[in-house]
């Protein structure tokens, strides 16, 4: 890696605690019992939590499918201010837990989405039909320059801080769940671990990356 690149790499951005510390604690405890309650079930799948601490939550998520299994991304979740605000969550290298910049993220979480009704191409008869899919990563880059790519899934903060989604607020998803440790969590492996199917090998047998079989709807 270019030291200089990772020397430049952005900061994560750090709140100050505004809501009453020991209500936060205490729905942080609540969403690690929960993880731990479950954590042989998410062992199997290659989740392994390495730092349960308020307010943060670092989980490194493998692809357990692969012969031999492969490390694809830590998790970083900050629960400052939880849950007056949702989490904040960063994909960071494992092992050194530096956040990844836009351009260095080993996943970017594909989802596939349908094309705009109505969109033909020209030239098909009348009444034609044709399911048109995209592939759209849920990792975006960040509105702020000096910014780090952002996960851009409802009950995640650095969502609702967008100002594409100012309409999409917070409270509207609070008690849905939408931001509980588990569901992003489900969400990252879901589009950024599940589909890994093979490694990618150069004739030279180094791995260069991993070939992706679908992109979940």
């Amino acid at each position: 890696m270019n030291v200089a690149a990772t020397e430049a790499r952005p900061a994560r951005r750090r709140p100050e605690q505004y809501v009453e510390l020991a209500v936060s604690q205490t729905k942080f405890e609540r969403e690690i019992a929960e993880y731990r309650a479950l954590e042989d079930e998410y062992l199997s799948r290659g989740w392994v939590m390495t730092h349960a601490s308020f307010p943060l939550v670092r989980v490194m998520m493998c692809a357990a499918q692969l012969k031999p299994p492969a490390v694809i991304v830590e998790v970083e979740l900050d629960f400052t201010n939880y849950d007056a605000e949702p989490a904040s969550v960063t994909l960071v290298e494992p092992f050194t837990h530096r956040p990844y910049g836009a351009d260095e993220l080993p996943t970017i979480l594909k989802r596939t989405v349908g094309a705009p009704a109505g969109l033909l191409p020209p030239g098909l008869p009348g009444g034609a039909m044709l399911n048109l899919q995209a592939q759209q990563p849920l990792m975006q880059p960040p509105n702020d320059p000096d910014g780090l790519p952002f996960l851009c899934v409802a009950g995640v903060r650095e969502y609702h801080e967008h100002p594409a989604h100012s309409g999409d607020l917070w409270e509207l998803h609070r008690e849905s769940g939408a931001g509980r440790l588990a569901r992003l969590l489900e969400v990252i492996h879901k589009y950024g671990v599940e589909p890994i199917a093979d490694y990618q090998v150069q004739l030279a047998l180094s791995v260069t990356g991993f070939i992706q079989s679908s992109f979940p709807e």
